[in-house]
């Protein structure tokens, strides 16, 4: 079955540059590029990617789209803009002839103030970049989901996709409080979901598949069939799983599933969303 894959990374490391990466995550430690990531494409039948941004710089964006000039996999960038600079309508002015760039993201999640993406100057920098043509990738943990849903619904017309489920604590089996909000945030029709990063919120080296399978009912429940978005989160799954483990737990989810949905969740609906 043919698969976009929707939430990637790639880098080139230096330690200043990745603080996140600390004891015990070694393996991230090093160059992750596209001929890296090339051999499981084409061993699991992964037709083309989304390269995401994961540092809150320009330069990162410039980076993704040089290597998705380069790349023809690359079939989109999410890259990051400084929603709250004076000069954004600069910025996205000058992003316009990059076809493959289709949103942004900010790593809200690394933010201490929960409500950090309601300030005046980032809602209206959301307003222009939906204004623009782009979507916009929500990266939060659960005790962010409230200003989330705010946001979303002060953008109707915006589109939006949550990364990672929100990062719930699966290793320790929380679903509940989670699932309220995140049924929440999915009463907005413009809001997506991205099936991925659930294996880094597992136990590392003792999780199951069946651990993944109340999260992955409540987000099918939300969101449906049309609204859901395979994605590996590759290299930063390789702490927990192989690239092909990270697709072995959703298989074994969909299985029961007609063709037709499988189709939408592994494919369709990010190329849809994203305009691929």
């Amino acid at each position: 079955m043919k698969k976009i894959d929707s939430h990637q990374h790639f880098w080139q490391y230096l330690p200043e540059r990745y603080p996140w990466i600390g004891t015990g995550m070694e393996y991230l430690a090093r160059d992750f590029l596209p001929k890296d990531l090339l051999p499981y494409l084409q061993a699991h039948e992964v037709l083309g990617t989304v390269a995401v941004q994961a540092v809150a710089e320009a330069s990162e964006t410039h980076f993704l789209l040089e290597l998705a000039a380069e790349h023809p996999f690359i079939l989109g960038v999410v890259g990051w803009v400084d929603l709250r600079s004076g000069h954004l309508a600069d910025s996205l002015k000058a992003y316009q002839p990059f076809n493959k760039l289709k949103g942004f993201r900010h790593q809200i999640q690394d933010e201490e103030d929960p409500e950090f993406m309601l300030q005046p100057s980032f809602q209206q920098g959301l307003q222009m970049i939906f204004e623009a043509g782009y979507s916009y990738d929500l990266l939060v943990l659960p005790h962010q989901l409230d200003a989330a849903i705010q946001t979303v619904g002060n953008f109707p017309q915006g589109r939006f996709v949550l990364d990672h489920l929100a990062k719930p604590d699966i290793k320790q089996g929380e679903v509940a409080n989670w699932k309220v909000k995140i049924g929440e945030l999915a009463a907005h029709p413009q809001v997506c979901c991205k099936v991925s990063g659930m294996v880094t919120e597992a136990d590392w080296f003792r999780w199951k598949k069946e651990d993944f399978f109340p999260y992955l009912d409540t987000i099918a429940e939300a969101f449906g069939e049309d609204r859901l978005l395979f994605g590996s989160d590759w290299p930063v799954c390789g702490l927990a799983a192989t690239y092909g483990q990270v697709i072995g737990v959703l298989e074994a989810y969909l299985k029961a599933h007609s063709l037709p949905l499988q189709q939408k969740i592994w494919h369709d609906n990010a190329q849809r969303f994203y305009r691929l």
